[in-house]
């Protein structure tokens, strides 16, 4: 155990305290000692009505703080039970953005294997004819070809 010496107004206390409260003890002493100043030159002639007064002050001190933290509390539940639902809908609009976005991925990604089957596809599809050269004399037959097949047309037609 420790002992420390407070001072309220002229009168020194000293105090018994558990080992590495002096500290804190000295500074609550300071606080007091400061409610004690707020007499002024009003002081009772007894010491005791003196921290009896001094301690007045520091319960209405304590009152007003606890009527500013009951406040606080009562917004901070009101805005939380406001928020509440909106939480609640922010958390469905984000599992439903996070579905889309999974689809669309899946979409993307089935789009792009379909893509590079029609590049195979086209890619293969010039083997049909070989060569330019050879697409080119493929070409030229085809045109005379169908030359040929309008004259025969053209020949029935007349002999029709």
């Amino acid at each position: 155990m420790s002992q420390v010496t407070i001072t309220i107004g002229p009168k020194p206390y000293t105090i018994v305290c558990g080992d590495g409260e002096e500290a804190k003890i000295a500074a609550l002493g300071e606080v007091i000692d400061g409610y004690y100043a707020k007499l002024g030159s009003s002081r009772a002639v007894q010491e005791t009505q003196n921290l009896v007064f001094a301690a007045l002050f520091m319960a209405d001190d304590l009152e007003e703080i606890r009527k500013s933290a009951d406040a606080a509390r009562r917004a901070v539940e009101h805005t939380e039970a406001k928020n509440g639902g909106r939480d609640s809908e922010m958390r469905t609009e984000i599992e439903t953005l996070r579905k889309a976005e999974e689809r669309a991925r899946e979409d993307a990604n089935a789009l792009r294997a379909e893509l590079a089957k029609m590049r195979e596809a086209a890619r293969h599809q010039h083997d049909l004819f070989g060569d330019e050269k050879q697409a080119e004399a493929i070409a030229a037959k085809l045109e005379a070809l169908a030359s040929r097949a309008e004259e025969t047309a053209s020949a029935l037609e007349g002999a029709a």
